[in-house]
């Protein structure tokens, strides 16, 4: 158990870690997560159903996720060569319209939740 305990700290402390540097070097990162701030504070005062509240909030740290992932495929091409290079640009744009798709769902989702209202 000592040892699961262990792993579970080091796994919380790597990722708070890199949540906090792309905080601090990403303004894409720091972007969403203000978008998010609002859209969860849309979330929790309009008089949406429970689901609805979990899908918007669930989409949006899907959002925050592949903002992550993004900024890591950047840096790893980045760290490997600066030079550019076709398979360099492929790999970035695919991870900056993965943020987009997941973005994208959200948005839908928000407007599917408040036709609903209305």
């Amino acid at each position: 158990m000592t040892y699961f305990m262990t792993r579970l700290k080091s796994r919380i402390v790597w990722s708070w870690a890199g949540c906090c540097d792309a905080w601090e070097r990403e303004h894409s990162f720091r972007t969403w997560v203000w978008a998010n701030v609002i859209s969860a504070a849309l979330a929790l005062w309009l008089p949406l159903e429970p689901a609805e509240r979990a899908l918007i909030l669930a989409l949006g740290i899907l959002v925050l996720a592949a903002e992550l992932m993004n900024t890591a495929i950047e840096r790893t091409v980045d760290y490997i060569s600066e030079d550019p290079h076709d398979l360099a640009r492929r790999a970035k744009d695919a991870g900056s319209a993965g943020v987009a798709v997941t973005a994208v769902a959200a948005g839908v989702a928000w407007i599917v939740v408040l036709a609903g209202l209305y």
